[in-house]
């Protein structure tokens, strides 16, 4: 077999072997806890045992979660209000399992983060003082640009223009981020990236749970017809995709199992507190971002990606 070989700053990894000065730095940019495994877990673990530096920056600790396992329930928000600092050690052990290193946005040593889940569209903790999509965009993107600063990232993740499913938080994170990437000169930019989700390979594992989700767990199936988030995209439009070893599955496995309050995981499904049945994929779905315009830049046939600057 032929080596795979990708260059970075003069440095050269073979047949997967990454050297020191090779190691690239990636930092994946997400709303709330579970939100970085949910949608980029096999991504953050392939690249950790791949030998990269891997970061995930949390923005707020998903204060306004729906809490599956009854005997929690009394940290929602509603009752205790204690969910967040709960998410945060879930959050902990579920980066622990990947291998990743976990940052909050502002947080103290008391734990809280500057700013609060705004929850749903509509609803009257999008009014609350600390809410995330309540904060002025150049604040938030400033912070954001504080953690580029820091840590100097060469890859930058985080969500599509629609946030993958328009939650506030998502498309604030979203637009955030292309704000702080943006403010550098273009010759210090990291590569941006958006994660979304190819539209025919929704559309299999759409059919696989049909046949293999169990029918005693109450799960809801989508039918082909149903609706498809706006973060399905066609699968001319991406330029990368991520394919998980064995290894960096279980990874993710495991990290999904230590948001228990948020996740249900089964033999090759999950789903979250509203009982939607989801595929556990091997695969994960990446299009390029233009800071400056804050869209998608869709692939070009022919072009090739350098692998370096890949998530």
């Amino acid at each position: 077999m032929p080596a795979r070989v990708c260059s970075l700053a003069g440095a050269v990894t073979v047949e997967g072997i990454m050297s020191e000065s090779a190691r690239r730095t990636l930092l994946f940019v997400h709303a709330h806890p579970d939100d970085e495994t949910l949608a980029t877990g096999v991504t953050l673990a392939q690249r950790v045992l791949d030998g990269d530096d891997v970061h995930v920056l949390t923005m707020t600790l998903g204060d306004e979660g729906e809490i599956i396992p009854a005997d929690l329930a009394h940290h929602a928000a509603d009752q205790q209000d204690t969910l967040g600092s709960y998410r945060r050690g879930e959050l902990a052990a579920a980066m622990t399992a990947i291998g990743a290193t976990s940052h909050v946005l502002g947080e103290t040593d008391t734990g809280t983060a500057t700013y609060r889940d705004s929850g749903m569209a509509g609803t009257p903790s999008m009014e609350h003082p600390r809410a995330l999509c309540g904060a002025p965009l150049a604040q938030v993107g400033a912070a954001i640009g504080a953690v580029l600063a820091e840590l100097a990232p060469d890859v930058v993740v985080t969500y599509d223009p629609r946030g993958g499913y328009d939650h506030p938080d998502h498309l604030r994170t979203h637009q955030a981020t292309c704000v702080a990437v943006a403010a550098l000169p273009p010759d210090r930019r990291p590569a941006l990236w958006a994660v979304v989700v190819d539209q025919d390979q929704a559309r299999q594992d759409r059919a696989w749970l049909s046949e293999h989700a169990p029918s005693d767990r109450d799960l809801i199936l989508l039918a082909q017809d149903d609706p498809y988030p706006p973060g399905v995209v066609p699968s001319a439009m991406i330029s990368w995709k991520v394919t998980g070893s064995p290894q960096a599955l279980d990874r993710r496995d495991a990290a999904l199992r230590a948001h228990a309050t948020q996740v249900q995981l089964g033999a090759g499904w999950h789903a979250l507190s509203n009982h939607i049945a989801a595929r556990s994929g091997d695969t994960e779905c990446y299009v390029r971002l233009d800071p400056d315009t804050t869209e998608l830049v869709p692939a070009v046939p022919g072009e090739e990606i350098n692998p370096c600057l890949a998530p």
